[in-house]
């Protein structure tokens, strides 16, 4: 009789606590909110910040002050990674994954409700930054979170597969932001945007932020922390366990992931200043190639997943960022002023970043163990956000306006350089 009704005990408690749709949503509606929030502020800081935040500039030191307020999260970002990286870790992936949402939600409404520096003058740049740099937190302990919720859940042979919903946020997020700023544009003129429009973006987060939280509130943990909690696997100090014994993965997966964000944030940030900016786009325009870019980037992502597990996230990876390198030899030649170059530019750019960024996720995540693997996989997507992305806008400006085209390519080209070689380093085991 105790066999008999142990059994069934022990089976349920084997068998999967989250259903796969649960876990893929989960995992993708939690990054599509982040990533929203992180592009309106993006396209915030084009479009209006330098006007309301930073006026009395030349245009071009009023953006180049906007995009420096736009790094500040890249900087926050390892902070929330290690913050929210040891709860994680200690005390589990969902209850953490709560709590950066909030962080990032609530930094994003409160940009939303900010006056100006007409209103209050210099304090008004000074808390956009301190926002910015909340935002830039809650991100830090997001990703690696939602990346864990995905491939801890993954069946064996499908990690790339899942890995890459939590990915898919990214441009979903981008397609969102972009399309919201589009669609204020069509029915108020830019006055009524720089006076009140700008607010809306920002306070919609709110609505997202509740769909994001009843979502992520009903899954169970994940079963791969579940079981380093029975087994008493648990480090004290998941940071300090990072640096003690596994530094070089830390190390390769930060410029792993390089190439990646300088694609990315060349592609999109800066894109859309040098629109309107240098090629004198309008602004409806300018955001029609960034939604046409959102597409493009989300429709490559899911063939990642699949090829990656296929072929293996090694071998995708390694020509993926070879292609990376081939094509800053074509950014000069596309963005020559043309529209046609620009969406040139905008599909073989986006393309190339959904092969990559879809497969990331699963490629930072498996060098670490359970035990760290929250800590480990988000310092190092986090770290590669600052080298990579978070004065990447700022970077490709000043080089354009101070030495052409040309040399912005030549700056994609190094980072795909440095990724290959990490690449390399890592190697197929690891990756």
């Amino acid at each position: 009789m105790t066999d008999m009704t142990s059994t069934p005990a022990t089976a349920t408690e084997a068998a999967p606590l989250n259903k796969p749709s649960r876990v893929l949503l989960a995992s993708l509606i939690g990054t599509t909110i982040e990533f929203f929030d992180f592009y309106i502020y993006a396209t915030a800081a084009v479009l209006v910040f330098p006007a309301l935040f930073f006026p009395g500039e030349d245009p071009t030191t009023a953006l180049l002050a906007s995009f420096a307020t736009f790094s500040i999260a890249f900087f926050a970002r390892p902070l929330g990674a290690v913050v929210f990286g040891h709860f994680g870790d200690k005390v589990g992936r969902k209850a953490t994954l709560v709590a950066a949402l909030l962080t990032m939600g609530i930094s994003t409404v409160i940009i939303g409700l900010l006056p100006t520096y007409a209103q209050i003058g210099v304090a008004a740049p000074a808390l956009l930054a301190l926002c910015r740099f909340g935002q830039g937190f809650g991100l830090g302990g997001e990703w690696g979170g939602a990346v864990l919720i995905a491939t801890e859940n993954a069946p064996e042979g499908k990690k790339s597969w899942y890995g890459m919903f939590p990915q898919l946020g990214a441009p979903v997020g981008l397609f969102l932001s972009s399309g919201l700023f589009s669609i204020l544009l069509a029915f108020m003129s830019r006055d009524d945007l720089l006076a009140w429009g700008w607010r809306i973006p920002f306070l919609f987060s709110m609505l997202l932020i509740a769909i994001g939280l009843w979502v992520r509130l009903s899954l169970a943990e994940t079963p791969a922390f579940q079981k380093a909690i029975d087994k008493e696997e648990r480090v004290a100090v998941p940071f300090v366990e990072i640096f003690r014994n596994h530094k070089r993965s830390l190390f390769l997966g930060t410029f792993v992931a390089l190439s990646t964000f300088v694609l990315f944030y060349i592609g999109s940030a800066y894109l859309l200043s040098y629109n309107v900016k240098v090629l004198e786009m309008s602004l409806p325009e300018a955001l029609r190639v960034q939604l046409w870019g959102a597409v493009v980037f989300g429709a490559f992502i899911p063939v990642a997943g699949k090829l990656a597990d296929r072929i293996s996230r090694f071998t995708l990876l390694l020509w993926v960022t070879v292609a990376i390198g081939a094509f800053s030899f074509a950014l000069a030649p596309l963005l020559s002023g043309s529209l046609a170059g620009v969406y040139g530019f905008v599909t073989i750019g986006m393309a190339l970043m959904g092969f990559s960024y879809g497969i990331i996720g699963a490629v930072l995540a498996a060098p670490f163990p359970t035990s760290v693997r929250y800590t480990g996989s988000s310092l190092a997507f986090n770290f590669a956000g600052i080298v990579g992305a978070s004065l990447a806008p700022y970077i490709a400006t000043w080089l354009q306006s101070s030495y052409g085209m040309e040399y912005v390519g030549y700056y994609m080209l190094l980072a795909a350089a440095i990724t290959l070689l990490c690449v390399l380093a890592m190697g197929r085991d690891k990756v």
